[in-house]
């Protein structure tokens, strides 16, 4: 049975937008530099992942897996399934409390095949006029097969007249309202985008010789040895094809408004966000917290992981004892978080 959809911002009290999304073209086996890029993301999402990948002969492949991307993608038998220079992958976070409340259908890329030719997507962010479009596409036709509000992309790009790919998603992104960062791939093109305003992250790399890569963080640009180019802007539309990136603006002039929660707890703290360390930034929380608010106190305990950095800053100025009360130990079987009281 099919969950319930939910579309509207405050359907859930969960957090909808933190996934991560990374693609690569122009490498022999592309689908292993992208489940290293999807290993460095894994903060973004741990309850699944999926790949997607072309080669010339035997086409699109794709695998999608519950889990951890350590756990299914370091898999010889399952990395060979997934042949070519061209691949695109999926972390999902988790929005309904249980891996048992996903299908694997629900889990991205998704895949839509269209008289040009085949097209993968994968997308970050929150679609806040997703049940409307729903409702609209499915009365005219469109047969969904997930509960994700990101499938409304793929069927907005088939209902689209335009004579390619790029220019059918730039049709489709313009009924789409809320963030979104998109990661597409073709069989010849990676395509990334950003909406208008910016609000989840998208950073351009590039890799040897002809290669480049796209990642929601420049964390999964380091663990391939990728040299950081720059971040994609807010409503900029890249797609980059034979070594060559392509630049437009499908959404005509737009400002920024990033979201602020990508410094303080969706990204890693090794990662650059508008050319300034994360890490960085929450020390400067916790120094600026410090100053506020001061307070007399016998310890710090910083809750969650994210900020620790804004605890060791803010008990400097006191002398105050930092104190880790819990720890996520990520080894364990089923994914599951485990503190430990250091009361008495």
């Amino acid at each position: 049975m099919m969950q319930p959809f939910l579309a509207h911002p405050f359907d859930s009290d969960r957090l909808h937008e933190e996934c991560g999304v990374f693609g690569v073209i122009g490498v022999t086996d592309a689908a292993n530099f992208v489940a290293l890029g999807l290993h460095a993301l894994q903060h973004r999402g741990q309850e699944a992942g999926g790949i997607v990948a072309h080669d010339a002969e035997q086409g699109f492949n794709s695998a999608h897996r519950f889990g951890y991307v350590r756990d299914n993608f370091t898999k010889q038998g399952v990395m060979e399934t997934l042949p070519g220079s061209l691949a695109i992958g999926h972390v999902r976070y988790s929005t309904a409390g249980t891996k048992a409340a996903t299908a694997i259908r629900d889990v991205q890329p998704f895949f839509g095949e269209f008289a040009m030719g085949g097209c993968a997507v994968a997308h970050n962010g929150n679609i806040t006029n997703a049940m409307a479009l729903r409702r609209e596409l499915i009365e005219r036709g469109s047969i969904f097969q997930s509960s994700s509000d990101s499938e409304c992309i793929i069927h907005l790009m088939a209902r689209s007249i335009q004579r390619n790919i790029p220019e059918r998603m730039k049709d489709a992104l313009r009924r789409v309202e809320g963030a979104f960062s998109v990661i597409a791939m073709t069989r010849t093109k990676l395509i990334g985008v950003r909406d208008p305003l910016g609000v989840r992250p998208l950073v351009l790399g590039k890799i040897g010789d002809d290669g480049f890569v796209l990642a929601s963080e420049t964390c999964a640009l380091d663990i391939i040895g990728a040299e950081f180019l720059r971040e994609i802007e807010p409503g900029e539309m890249v797609v980059i094809s034979k070594g060559q990136v392509e630049s437009s603006r499908p959404f005509g002039p737009s400002t920024g408004r990033f979201c602020i929660f990508e410094h303080v707890y969706f990204s890693r703290p090794d990662s650059i966000i508008g050319g300034r360390s994360v890490y960085e930034t929450r020390r400067q929380i916790g120094v600026e917290l410090a100053r506020e608010a001061p307070v007399e106190a016998d310890l710090v305990c910083p809750v969650p992981d994210s900020g620790t950095m804004v605890m060791t800053r803010l008990c400097t100025p006191w002398s105050i004892t930092p104190l880790c009360a819990s720890a996520k130990l990520p080894d364990l079987p089923d994914s599951v978080p485990v503190t430990r009281s250091t009361a008495t």
